[in-house]
């Protein structure tokens, strides 16, 4: 094959750009997620909502009967601002559930807090992941070590950029999320199911 001077490969050795976060990894859970989750778990005592950006999950388990305690390390005109989940010392409710931030390995660290918390206080913790965080050699062991109960694939959810549609990428529309459960109770495999958003839309 004969190469023309004038075609510029230059274009295909460009580093790559990652994509630009939203602020505080604001991405706001759709309604129909958290609707789906209450329509399948439930959970015994309060529930403390550690980023609950404008409020979308916080909300949701209000209109369910929960007692909840909605913070976020910053304002987002919902809940109590300034606090942040990875450096407090207490639990502020016995059950978790939250769609943690994901850059810079924050949701893992959302998790393990979680975790420890609900350790102490018994409860269950829930978090809204990129599904593709089951797939990844940095997490395996964790997963293993204390796996979720349950794993719930959500069939449509879009997390869009600060809740604005227009500010969508192609690599936004193509996550794919799950809801985590887990219980200090349970023991053995997880188990997976599937969960429509659909009926709650």
């Amino acid at each position: 094959m004969r190469v023309t001077a004038d075609f510029d490969y230059s274009s295909y050795f460009k580093p790559r750009v990652p994509e630009r976060r939203a602020p505080f990894e604001f991405y706001p859970t759709p309604p129909s997620a958290i609707r789906a989750l209450l329509s399948v778990e439930g959970f015994e005592g309060d529930v403390w909502e550690p980023a609950c950006g404008d409020g979308a999950i916080s909300r949701e388990l209000v209109a369910a009967g929960y007692d909840v305690i909605a913070t976020d390390i910053t304002d987002w005109g919902y809940g109590y601002p300034g606090y942040d989940f990875l450096t407090l010392e207490k639990p502020f409710a016995r059950n978790i559930v939250t769609n943690p931030p994901y850059g810079w390995g924050l949701a893992d660290k959302f998790v393990e807090k979680a975790l420890a918390f609900t350790a102490e206080t018994g409860g269950r913790v829930a978090m809204l992941l990129n599904i593709a965080s089951l797939c990844h050699p940095k997490r395996h062991d964790n997963f293993m070590r204390q796996p979720p109960s349950v794993i719930y694939a959500l069939d449509e959810c879009v997390c869009f950029p600060l809740g604005d549609p227009a500010r969508a990428t192609a690599h936004t529309l193509k996550h794919r999320y799950a809801w985590l459960i887990w219980d200090h109770a349970h023991n053995g495999d997880s188990v997976m199911r599937w969960l429509s958003t659909a009926p709650f839309q």
